[in-house]
């Protein structure tokens, strides 16, 4: 079997947990208390959903990640 390699994307919740996320395969989520925690529950769940879609799916290329402003203040939720 070929190794393949996936970008996970990672935020921190507003509980202070760590939530990943491979947008290369479909509903690839995790979450941890720590960066060590989640990177483990990653490697679970990629095999989980690689099991899932099979050999049929195609890897997708990874092309950046861009940051934009909207403009909008956010106003305080307190």
């Amino acid at each position: 079997m070929a190794t393949r390699t996936f970008y996970v994307f990672i935020e921190r919740d507003e509980d202070g947990f760590y939530v990943g996320e491979v947008p290369q395969l479909r509903a690839c989520y995790a979450q941890g208390r720590t960066l060590d925690e989640l990177m483990k529950h990653m490697k679970e769940v990629i095999q989980l959903c690689l099991e899932e879609e099979g050999e049929e799916s195609a890897p997708s290329e990874f092309v950046g990640i861009d940051k934009q402003d909207t403009g909008c203040k956010m106003q305080d939720a307190g």
